[in-house]
């Protein structure tokens, strides 16, 4: 098998893999009631300080009305907070709309969190750093290229 079957075959077979293996990693008995998508908002909220819905919604790269959609299920089970002030902002503000994680959904990100870590620590156990800057520099390249073709 040639590198352009080998990569092609690895690529295919991780991608479609990902989204399988994620869910059954991530949505646990006590996570049942979100989907991977939930929790992949969850992870661009994050547990610092609250975010718009704009830039959020850039950091998934989807709509706001399909960010809305998401929110909205979220708040519903209890995992966001929505707010229209946050802190110290001016008066001119008001008009963006602001979400934070629960402690219920503190609790999705660090789980999701340590799915993340498990699976880069398994990747680099026994990787050299030469081994890991190529990983790196791999992994950047298909990054870069979908982000031009997007």
């Amino acid at each position: 098998m040639d590198i352009y079957e080998s990569l092609n075959s690895i690529l295919v077979t991780l991608f479609n893999d990902i989204m399988n293996i994620e869910e059954k990693a991530l949505i646990t008995d006590e996570f049942s009631d979100i989907t991977v998508t939930d929790m992949h908002i969850i992870e661009a909220i994050g547990i610092k300080e609250p975010r718009t819905m704009g830039t959020i919604s850039k950091a998934l790269g989807v709509t706001m009305g399909t960010l809305t959609v998401g929110i909205n299920g979220l708040v519903k089970k209890g995992y966001v907070i929505r707010t229209k002030y946050c802190g110290t902002r001016s008066e001119e503000d008001r008009r963006v709309v602001y979400a934070s994680l629960t402690p219920k959904g503190n609790a999705a990100y660090t789980h999701h969190m340590k799915f993340h870590q498990d699976m880069i620590k398994h990747i680099t156990d026994d990787l050299s750093e030469d081994e890991a800057a190529v990983l790196i520099k791999t992994f950047t390249r298909l990054e870069d290229y979908f982000k031009s073709i997007s």
